[in-house]
């Protein structure tokens, strides 16, 4: 058997196989970047070995090291809390609050952030750390 051998390009390349990886590299990415979900509100979380990732919620308050309170990204009164929490379980199903205090935050002011929410009827609360570095 004799096969031909050439020595000149291929005339066509074949886009489908470039085409299929760049769809795949778009789908992982719009997949991954739903799961990240962060506040406009910068604060220093408190260090844990132990940390454990949890459901993204629409029932987040944010504590600032100088005392601020938001819900979502909206800044709060203390007093108003509990009336824009119920506004806001009133909408959806969720009964898990997620505070993230800065780790200079007084405990006093998480205690009051935790009563507010009790009054509204939210009896589950999950402090928000980051992962100390061993």
């Amino acid at each position: 058997m004799k096969f031909k051998t050439s020595s000149e390009p291929l005339a066509a390349f074949s886009y489908s196989s470039l085409t299929d990886i760049v769809m795949l590299l778009l789908i992982f990415f719009l997949l991954t970047s739903q799961f990240v979900i962060q506040t406009g509100v910068k604060v220093k979380l408190p260090g844990s070995k132990i940390n454990q990732k949890t459901a993204p919620s629409n029932l987040i308050v944010t504590i600032t090291s100088d005392g601020a309170v938001f819900l979502g990204q909206d800044p709060v009164a203390l007093d108003q809390l509990p009336a824009k929490l119920s506004v806001i379980k009133s909408k959806t199903t969720e009964d898990n609050l997620v505070i993230r205090a800065d780790k200079s935050v007084a405990l006093d002011l998480v205690i009051k952030v935790i009563d507010a929410a009790k009054a509204t009827g939210i009896d589950k609360f999950t402090i928000q750390t980051q992962k100390e570095k061993i």
